[in-house]
């Protein structure tokens, strides 16, 4: 399948989703970096508090100005079901998706961005099997190789790292496209609605330096498991 190809654009605005639950200790410095990163583009940051109850819900209440708009999930839902509320209120002509966690370096934002702001690409992945690694778990590396196995078999790609948090796109790719998963199953599901829409994923090599479970990191082993059944699933459905 061709790609389908976009009217050229000029774009103006960069919308970054950032999901956020339970980062009392790192979202005022994820916002800090955020703030200092000039891409040449104006900047809507969304910060969706996810049912926060340590204390980050307060911090963000002192840290919301004009660039950065907090909207709240009053329980906990997951990261799918916070991008989607984001994505609902984005209005970027480019949307990136930042975890709130450390793990991810706002400064590879304009690496990220060339391919789009160049004409070269419509959806932009950064790879931490590419560039710089710090402190993978090893068996998340395993589970993220093999999920980019099993995605890449499935929908004949060749993605290295499905399940990165940086994914970079020009919003009118993702017009119209319903995004069902609620928890970490929204890697698997836009990356596979993304390629059946004929989109190719161009890769970027990026910074990364993973956190522990006792610093914070959230997904498990079940969450690898659901990623996978999530790549079988929206293979065939019929929406996308």
């Amino acid at each position: 399948m061709a790609e389908p190809k976009l009217e050229p654009i000029e774009y103006r605005k960069l919308t970054v989703l950032i999901p956020v639950f339970n980062e009392r200790a790192t979202i005022a410095e994820i916002l800090r970096r955020v703030r200092h990163v000039d891409v040449g583009l104006e900047l809507e940051v969304i910060v969706v508090d996810d049912g926060s109850s340590d204390g980050t819900e307060k911090i963000l209440r002192t840290l919301e100005d004009s660039t950065v708009q907090v909207l709240v999930h009053k329980v906990n839902q997951g990261k799918g079901a916070a991008l989607r509320t984001g994505l609902a209120a984005a209005t970027g002509d480019i949307v990136l998706v930042q975890d709130a966690d450390l793990e991810y370096d706002p400064e590879d934002w304009p690496t990220l961005l060339k391919p789009i702001l160049s004409g070269k690409a419509y959806v932009v992945y950064g790879s931490r099997f590419t560039g710089q690694r710090k402190n993978m778990l090893p068996l998340h590396w395993a589970g993220n190789r093999l999920l980019s196995l099993i995605t890449n078999v499935l929908y004949s790609s060749t993605i290295s790292d499905m399940e990165t948090c940086y994914k970079c796109f020009d919003r009118r790719i993702i017009e119209g496209m319903t995004i069902v998963s609620n928890r970490f199953d929204f890697e698997p599901e836009i990356t596979a609605k993304l390629l059946r829409r004929g989109y190719r994923v161009y890769e970027i090599p990026i910074s990364y330096a993973g956190r522990e479970f006792d610093e914070g990191k959230k997904i498990t082993w079940r969450d690898g498991i659901g990623a996978m059944g999530a790549l079988l699933r929206f293979r065939f459905t019929k929406d996308f």
